[in-house]
């Protein structure tokens, strides 16, 4: 049976859940902020399924609970960050406030990011520099979990990437996409619903395409070699730039030849758009290009066109008011945390 649950408590759970594990509050709270805002917006593979990985992965310490989060290196618009393998939202936050402040300076911010861990859905770091009036850009990259095309072993990370624009009565245009077809967290929500997956989403531990999701081990790039190629690209920006490359199956062991503590690097990057066009004239561009989309003539059985993020204001409006459903499998999740630490659950919504 799937519950629908409110909001601000499933929040609420994890801020809990989070602390229990040995997170400092205002830093709990951030990570369910993440958490949350993709349930709300119905990006559920980033969302409150990942809380179980998250304790596990704080308890075994390739989740820092505390980190030391240090500048590397700084410029006027440029900083390396060190993460310690902080959870994904401190520290990309953290990096957003630095990008924000640099590109109000000097026009333009760039961070890149050593040693963060999962970060969670990219829209919600663009969304908070847009509405501060700024276009953002965020990447990331893992070690290996997409086949190339034509291969049959991973090559790459399914490198997420995410734009972000300010806008006016439309609000900002958000774009957030991963290099993949789908996410892995999208076999997640759909073993956690029982359901089957299409064919080109994932291989098997053979290498062969699958149509279940607990089969599924290797993803598979959107647009062939198009995914795969910008996925390649980041990893240039990201690991070789900040020293810790992760694509190589040799760089994914220390000196010592152990296996590598489970680490991301990432750029967030902030764009002053006043420097070049009145930010006011700018989100009525925006404002119009949207209209100017939706206006086009649609083919048979299209009721109408959609910009990017529009489906997800959509959920947002809808899981506002009636609650964030919570499939039988990430339900379960929430009843392994909450008997681990003797937490109360979120309330449902009737």
């Amino acid at each position: 049976m799937t519950r629908r649950v409110d909001g601000k408590d499933l929040q609420r759970f994890a801020t809990e859940a989070f602390t229990s594990a040995g997170m400092p509050a205002e830093d709990a709270a951030t990570e369910a902020e993440v958490l949350v805002w993709a349930n709300l917006r119905g990006v559920d593979s980033h969302g409150i399924s990942r809380i179980d990985a998250y304790v596990s992965a704080l308890e075994k310490g390739s989740m820092n609970a505390r980190p030391e989060i240090r500048i590397l290196a700084e410029r006027a618009s440029a900083i390396f960050i060190e993460g310690d393998h902080a959870m994904g939202p401190v520290v990309t936050n953290f990096a957003v406030a630095q990008v924000a402040e640099k590109a109000r300076a000097t026009g333009v911010g760039w961070a890149l990011i050593r040693n963060t861990t999962h970060q969670g859905a990219m829209g919600y770091y663009v969304e908070r520099l847009a509405l501060m009036g700024l276009a953002g850009i965020c990447i990331v990259t893992n070690p290996p979990n997409m086949a190339p095309p034509g291969a049959k072993a991973a090559g790459t990370h399914n490198s997420p990437i995410g734009f972000g624009v300010p806008g006016g009565e439309h609000g900002p245009l958000i774009f957030d996409m991963a290099t993949s077809v789908a996410a892995f967290g999208k076999l997640t929500v759909a073993m956690d619903k029982g359901e089957s997956i299409p064919d080109t989403w994932a291989l098997d531990e053979h290498g062969e395409p699958t149509t279940d999701p607990a089969a599924g081990r290797i993803l598979q790039p959107a647009g062939g070699y198009k995914g795969y190629g910008l996925a390649l690209m980041f990893e240039c920006f990201t690991g070789l730039m900040a020293g810790n490359p992760l694509l190589s199956p040799h760089l994914l062991k220390d000196k010592e030849g152990k296996a590598k503590r489970g680490a991301q690097n990432s750029v967030v990057a902030a764009i002053d758009v006043s420097m070049f066009d009145d930010l006011d004239e700018f989100r009525q561009e925006v404002d119009d290009l949207v209209r100017a989309e939706k206006s086009l003539p649609t083919r048979p059985g299209v009721d109408e066109v959609l910009v990017p993020g529009e489906l997800e204001k959509r959920t947002l409006a809808d899981r506002s008011a009636k609650g964030i459903p919570m499939p039988p499998g990430t339900w379960d999740r929430l009843l392994n945390v909450a008997e681990k630490f003797s937490l109360e659950l979120p309330r449902e919504v009737d």
